[in-house]
């Protein structure tokens, strides 16, 4: 096997590495990041360092993230038999999904300079596609989550007499006589007691 020999170059990259005979030794500085070795790092179109990544500190990106999380749980509650709470956090979901799509700029500074970027997510420009995409997707779990809400909500209304039969039996025969109530469909098909 050759002899393998040590690059004398300067491009060596080993921070550990002692400093060519004559320098003077350099106070440690974070590397760039990894640049092709010529000291350069890699940088967007915008000319912006490395790719965007979510700010917690942005409302906007919040109420995207928040818009998608609670329009799940509100169409999970939905699904499970939990109206109130499902219809809750699809309201919330519904507001932070629209206030983070709409965006408004970010106000200017107390000193009088005005705001370096424009704010909400026009301002992250392609870097906002996830944060578009958590507010959209937030936006169609709260209209499912709301749907089921209200059509739980309706159907009790309409079957009003059923429900309280049903509550106020003391028996199971006395609550199988409610089933008497509901019409002869698919609803009153899946909502009559069972045997």
């Amino acid at each position: 096997m050759p002899d393998r020999r040590q690059p004398d170059s300067p491009t060596d990259d080993n921070p550990f590495a002692a400093p060519p005979e004559g320098r003077p030794d350099q106070p440690w500085q974070p590397r760039d990041g990894g640049g092709g070795g010529n000291g350069e790092s890699p940088k967007d179109s915008d000319g912006q360092r490395g790719p965007a990544r979510w700010d917690p500190t942005d409302p906007i990106q919040r109420r995207a993230r928040y818009a998608l999380l609670a329009g799940m749980w509100g169409f999970f509650f939905g699904i499970f038999g939990i109206p109130s709470v499902g219809l809750l956090l699809g309201a919330l979901a519904l507001y932070w999904g629209i206030s983070a799509l709409r965006g408004k700029p970010v106000p200017a500074t107390a000193d009088g300079a005005p705001a370096a970027t424009a704010g909400g997510l026009d301002a992250l420009g392609p870097a906002a596609r996830p944060q578009r995409t958590a507010a959209v997707s937030g936006l169609v779990t709260a209209s499912l989550a709301i749907l089921l809400a209200m059509s739980s909500y309706a159907l009790q209304l309409a079957y009003k007499d059923f429900y309280v039969c049903r509550d106020d039996a003391l028996t199971k025969s006395a609550e199988l006589q409610c089933n008497t109530l509901l019409p002869n469909n698919l609803v009153g098909d899946v909502l009559k007691v069972r045997p």
